[in-house]
């Protein structure tokens, strides 16, 4: 996904670009930026962050830079930030969403004089780069951000920092969250809420969809107002955000108990020992699940950080399953003759909570019953990149239907990335009776999936229980990956 940082203030801002961008590492991968306004013009730094954390990276560089105005970004792709010099003066920008409308965007600037683009490996083009090209296309900054909200199909949440002040754009249906801080001496904009809280700041608010606001250390100003549609990811509540973060006013660890409690409900009296969570992200519906069913709490795997690290997962999926187990060390003495309700936030490819129930059973538990904290994913998100599915075939359910559909003799367990003919294959009216918890072929595909993932019964949480606790008006989230609404375009 990724996760962006500006701040502008009287001070130097160094440490708190430094502090505030490493708080969203969560969020991403692959490389982390930071850049910073100093008299001599911009100073920028970007490195790869995929075999160590962030500010491992960055320390030795903080003595270099000098300035009251930054941005800083955590990327699950593309290098930012990146600077820019162009008709409406010099500026930095930093991004985070997607564009699916990419090619078509670049053939356009290209025809309309836009000479060239910077080409990185495999002759792909830096999604920042193009919406800078798509920002200078109008007059001012403003007029140009809103044409890249305009244009670009996907999501797109911006920082953009001039020389005079400092530009923060939410995506126009509001799919990734922009938060403000405020300090006594200027403001900060956060893609998480408490990424500035350490760093003295306190919430202000966040911006509505497609909102624009001008920043300068005296002075905060909306320059683009809100638009009416909010369309918010949910995942974001479910597995993205961290635990501590705020989203429309509601806080990611509360709903996540919220969420598990519900799920208790549902599932009434189960014979078990203890509930678990898998490390991080099931934990917090796990301890929900745990505290509403009055089954004790328990953590049969313990995460091992000091040498395994969020920010350490290869872009490969085999080395990925491989690090997922590496990273979880179990505790026998909870183990042993022991039966778990496992819970997890989601259940994707399917392969690592596999493998992390067959590690359990191979030491010494009697039995796991999974729990998913999420619906079944049905589709690969087009706005996110969450799951990182290069196809929707990549998804356990999608698979799984395409076997009791008769398409596949077996549920292909090492799927070999995109095949759109595979895609077409089953209709919108095939996936939404199997999106739909309460027909026969939703239970045949959760069957299956039990079966072939050897848990001692499995349950996906409930689209409408997860709206419910997420707690605000369901019109504003995006369902997507689990049914396939795209929300109502403007």
């Amino acid at each position: 996904m990724g996760g962006i940082f500006g701040v502008t203030r009287k001070k130097d801002c160094v440490m708190d670009i430094f502090f505030g961008t490493d708080y969203h590492s969560h969020l991403g991968t692959k490389r982390g930026g930071m850049c910073v306004l100093q008299e001599d013009g911009f100073n920028r730094s970007i490195h790869d962050i995929e075999n160590s954390p962030f500010r491992s990276k960055f320390e030795e560089e903080l003595d270099d830079m000098k300035g009251s105005s930054g941005i800083g970004a955590i990327s699950d792709s593309d290098p930012q930030p990146l600077t820019v010099y162009s008709s409406q003066g010099n500026y930095a920008i930093t991004t985070v969403g997607r564009i699916n409308n990419k090619e078509e965007l670049v053939q356009c600037l290209i025809n309309e004089g836009h000479g060239q683009f910077m080409s990185m490996s495999g002759n792909k083009i830096n999604n920042t780069e193009l919406v800078a090209g798509l920002i200078s296309q109008k007059a001012d900054i403003v007029e140009g951000i809103r044409n890249a909200q305009d244009k670009v199909e996907g999501s797109l949440t911006l920082i953009v920092l001039t020389e005079d002040a400092m530009y923060a754009a939410r995506d126009k249906y509001g799919r990734t969250p922009l938060i403000l801080g405020k300090i006594e001496d200027g403001y900060c904009a956060a893609s998480e809420s408490f990424a500035f809280i350490n760093i003295g700041y306190t919430f202000l608010r966040e911006l509505g969809p497609g909102e624009i606001v001008r920043l300068t250390p005296d002075k905060e100003e909306t320059v683009s107002e809100p638009r009416e549609k909010m369309c918010i990811c949910t995942f974001l509540w479910s597995y993205f955000g961290y635990t501590t973060s705020i989203y429309e006013g509601k806080n990611v660890e509360k709903m996540r108990n919220r969420n598990g409690g519900i799920m208790a409900k549902r599932d009434g009296h189960m014979d078990v020992d203890y509930v678990a969570g898998v490390p991080d992200s099931g934990v917090a519906h796990a301890l929900g699940y745990a505290n509403e069913s009055n089954v004790p709490y328990a953590r049969p795997l313990i995460k091992y950080t000091p040498t395994w690290p969020r920010s350490f997962m290869p872009q490969n999926q085999k080395a990925r399953n491989l690090i997922a187990k590496m990273k979880l060390v179990p505790v026998f003495q909870i183990i042993k003759g022991k039966k778990f309700v496992l819970v997890d936030d989601s259940i994707v490819r399917g392969t690592q909570l596999s493998e992390t129930v067959t590690y359990l059973t191979e030491n010494g538990a009697e039995k796991i019953h999974v729990r998913s904290a999420c619906p079944p994913i049905m589709f690969g998100c087009k706005y996110l990149n969450f799951s990182r599915s290069i196809s929707d075939m990549e998804l356990i359910t999608r698979r799984v239907i395409r076997v009791l559909e008769g398409l596949d003799e077996e549920v292909d367990s090492n799927p070999a990335g995109s095949d759109e003919m595979k895609d077409s294959d089953l209709s919108g009216e095939v996936l939404e009776r199997y999106a739909d918890p309460d027909t026969p072929e939703y239970a045949a595909m959760v069957e299956k999936i039990r079966e072939i993932s050897n848990f001692d019964s499995l349950k996906f949480q409930r689209l409408d229980d997860l709206l419910d606790s997420v707690g605000i008006d369901k019109c504003k989230l995006c369902t997507y990956c689990w049914n396939g609404v795209e929300g109502e375009k403007e």
